[in-house]
């Protein structure tokens, strides 16, 4: 017999499965199948180990209360929430963006000295997309006459928000950097830190971190109409009608002319026919 067989946290019962799918359906827009109760038992369970609950039942119970809703439903989402990235993640986006799209910006005007654009990388994991971002922008700007940047990174889980403020990666996450980047733009550690790369101040001073649930608010909080978006690999955990309302508020936080990024495995057709598709997986808002 499994030593966990008389456990009350190992087996979610299907009622509690259910309630913890409409909640976080209604909470971040995660749609939960059946498939995934499983994962979702085991995520959730050091939850209850932490807080000494023993029941899935239990728990529920108290992220639904008033108390729970200020304390613990942030915990419970950064438990569901996957977080999957790395540096230079789908290149092909940041040669479109060397290449093509900040070319555009400059030559157009709207990224000229004593102007400034801003990139939201939303749904930014651990940091790397950001910082990667960051790096090519900052590169860019060093070759060329061109105003200053800034990038918002946030997403809906405050563990690893903690992590991409402190920018600090171990080597074999770096190794897709190209080395002049690695020169200019990340530290090596010394001594106990050895093994381990920091992303330089200068670079991290451009970098933002902030909590956004995108399923929240018309402007999701934001006032800052952006030049860029990069949302990659994250509506693919929503589904249709979700996917249909974020891409409205993407199009409305976008300046004229500004840029969606979404994952090569994503689409907006059937979605949202308002962009110019104008690379794989690249859209524009019109006008600008």
């Amino acid at each position: 017999m499994s030593e966990y067989s008389n456990n009350p946290q190992t087996n979610m019962p299907d009622r509690d499965f259910r309630r913890f799918r409409d909640l976080i359906y209604e909470e971040c827009g995660i749609n939960l199948v059946t498939a995934k109760k499983t994962m979702l038992a085991c995520r959730l369970r050091k939850r209850l180990r932490a807080l000494g609950m023993d029941s899935f039942g239990q728990y529920y119970e108290y992220v639904s209360s008033e108390k729970g809703r200020i304390c613990e439903r942030v915990h419970m989402l950064d438990a569901v929430s996957t977080n999957k990235t790395d540096f230079f993640r789908e290149s092909k986006h940041f040669d479109f963006l060397m290449k093509e799209a900040l070319p555009t910006l400059m030559h157009s005007g709207r990224w000229r000295p004593g102007k400034r654009i801003t990139i939201w990388s939303a749904g930014c994991s651990s940091g790397e997309e950001p910082y990667t971002i960051a790096m090519v922008l900052a590169d860019f700007a060093s070759k060329n006459r061109t105003g200053e940047f800034s990038v918002l990174a946030s997403d809906i889980s405050t563990r690893v928000l903690e992590i991409a403020q402190k920018g600090i990666y171990p080597e074999s996450a770096i190794e897709p950097v190209p080395p002049a980047l690695k020169r200019s733009y990340l530290m090596r550690g010394k001594g106990s830190k050895k093994g381990f790369f920091r992303v330089v101040p200068e670079l991290r001073d451009h970098v933002q971190f902030q909590y956004v649930n995108l399923n929240k608010g018309r402007d999701f909080g934001l006032r800052t109409p952006m030049d860029m978006i990069f949302c990659r690999n994250v509506i693919i955990y929503f589904d249709r009608e979700t996917q249909r309302t974020l891409f409205e508020k993407f199009y409305a936080q976008l300046v004229p002319g500004g840029y969606l990024f979404i994952g090569h495995s994503e689409t907006l057709q059937g979605i949202n026919d308002r962009f110019e598709a104008v690379a794989s997986a690249c859209y524009r808002k019109p006008g600008g």
